[in-house]
């Protein structure tokens, strides 16, 4: 199955039952959509997108909804790469990740088009609702017949699906480093299909629950868990574009019975205002991840909600899921531990080496954590060099500090890299310096300042500007939104300094930064 192609897969899965309900789409007017109606749909784009996109790479900018689920699922099945791009995030980035993807056409919406003028649109651009609309409902009706009357292998044969992925790139989603600069993470359809399997294999979704899908498609939790996920494995989504809605989706959980409810802690803090526990009571588990969940956030919600709070982990690289706590058993068998993400997948190998010497460190000592397994990418699109600094005798380096005690559960201590996950986005310290030397034209090699990440209650980070120059906080905002920065990486504080500490080695002393910041 690891060898299997994502579009073969969801073939099998969605002949399977055409009578299945998979997508229940809140975006505008109430529709379901089945399995059947959803392959045919997708096998008619399919054919459509071949002959549109010569190129392998093709870019979506579309929200959680059914449009997205038809592009991404035509693509799979056309044997083409969805390029789901991150649509705030800043222009720069935007146009280098797709320079270096080679992205010419883009799959979107008319809707979205009109709210991102800015956004650097490129030649070709596809209008989903147009695409489905312009379907010829004689080849819908003879392919939804054939999906019901022909055998799998035929089926397949017919509409030219493959049967063999494996190792071939099969999604391509962004990340940014501590330096700010984008990077490609190619996934492969070994490293989706096993990280589906994984989720599956874990029990937090199991078949028959209803998921609701909220999170950008251009994350890869969003990506993974619900968008291929419901194309592989026998689960209802409903979806609606926008996680913070918090009202909107708090009367969607309770219309359509919503078990399961996936997100960050920074999205789901507002319920504990916005939402009454009547509306919530059909979720059984909520699983946060992204971001580390606060203090007393966990305890507050299943105080409120009667539902269980679930922390887990993941990175981009990794597909992304790596190990989330569980609802402990009956029998009382402890499968979740306060503090910690919970146990590492199956299929999933982790170790934790010293950062300076790379030895690997005893049991619950905290150091570098290095993983391995079916799910963690290859490496960087077209960067030998951050993809060389990425492995370390074939194990992936997290960049995140972690422990692991006698029963095998990890514990996320601190991080290594310089960026921050505040609202499920990742946030580059380095790109928010360099962009504010930009501003003040700073001369290169001078570094007057530095941005440092303190804990929060509400946002579980805040930014902090320490300077040696003398600046408004409505001076900092100015300049980075004039460099083209989104509100959420601008420092919410500014500590002005004589000079920026440092250790002997003549390195900046981040922890004596954070430090100045509690005077």
């Amino acid at each position: 199955t690891l060898q299997s192609h994502i579009g073969f897969e969801a073939l099998q899965q969605l002949a399977l039952n055409p009578n299945r309900l998979v997508v229940i789409d809140t975006q505008g007017e109430r529709r379901e959509f089945k399995a059947g109606l959803l392959l045919a749909l997708g096998l008619r784009l399919a054919a459509q997108f071949k002959k549109q996109f010569p190129e392998k790479r093709v870019g979506v900018v579309l929200p959680p909804g059914i449009g997205a689920f038809l592009a991404n699922l035509g693509l799979f099945l056309a044997d083409k790469v969805p390029v789901n791009l991150n649509f705030t995030a800043p222009r720069a980035s935007l146009v280098a990740g797709m320079q270096k993807a080679e992205v010419v056409s883009i799959i979107t919406a008319q809707a979205m088009r009109d709210k991102l003028p800015d956004f650097p649109w490129t030649p070709q651009v596809v209008d989903i609702r147009e695409c489905i609309h312009g379907l010829s409902r004689l080849k819908m009706g003879v392919t939804l017949a054939a999906i019901r009357v022909l055998p799998l292998s035929l089926l397949a044969s017919l509409y030219n699906i493959p049967r063999q992925g494996g190792n071939q790139e099969a999604a391509l989603l962004f990340t940014s480093g501590s330096d700010g600069e984008i990077k490609g993470v190619p996934l492969t359809h070994t490293n989706i299909i096993a990280n589906v399997l994984q989720v599956a294999a874990c029990g937090v979704l199991p078949e028959e629950e209803r998921l609701l899908a909220c999170l950008p498609i251009f994350h890869s939790f969003g990506f993974t868990v619900t968008l291929v996920y419901p194309l592989l494995q026998p689960i209802t989504v409903i979806t609606t574009p926008s996680p913070l809605e918090v009202k909107k989706i708090a009367e969607l959980i309770e219309r359509e019975k919503v078990t399961v409810h996936l997100g960050t802690p920074t999205f789901f803090r507002p319920y504990l205002k916005g939402a009454r526990p009547e509306q919530l009571k059909t979720l059984r588990v909520v699983v946060a991840g992204a971001e580390k969940t606060p203090p007393g956030l966990h305890e507050a919600w299943e105080r409120s909600f009667n539902s269980a709070y679930l922390e887990g982990y993941g990175l981009t690289e990794t597909t992304p899921v790596v190990a989330v706590n569980l609802p402990n058993t009956p029998a009382g068998e402890v499968r979740r531990k306060a503090g910690s993400i919970g146990r590492l997948f199956v299929g999933m190998a982790a170790r934790i080496v010293c950062p300076d010497t790379l030895a690997i460190l005893p049991i619950g000592a905290i150091g570098l954590l290095e993983l391995k397994g079916a799910n963690v990418f290859k490496g960087y699109l077209q960067d030998p060099v951050r993809t060389a600094a990425a492995f370390h005798d074939g194990w992936f380096r997290t960049h995140d500090l972690a422990r692991l005690d006698e029963a095998g559960f990890l514990y996320i201590e601190g991080r290594l890299a310089r960026f921050s996950k505040m609202g499920g986005e990742m946030v580059s310290h380095g790109a928010i310096e360099a962009a504010l030397a930009r501003a003040y034209n700073v001369p290169e090699g001078e570094h007057p300042w530095v941005v440092v990440s303190l804990p929060d209650v509400d946002k579980g980070e805040r930014l902090v500007l320490v300077s040696t120059r003398s600046i408004t906080q409505e001076a900092l905002r100015h300049a980075l939104v004039a460099e083209g920065l989104p509100n959420l990486w601008i420092p919410r504080q500014v500590v002005v300094v004589a000079h920026l500490p440092v250790l002997a080695s003549g390195k900046l002393d981040l922890k004596a930064c954070r430090g100045i910041c509690f005077l």
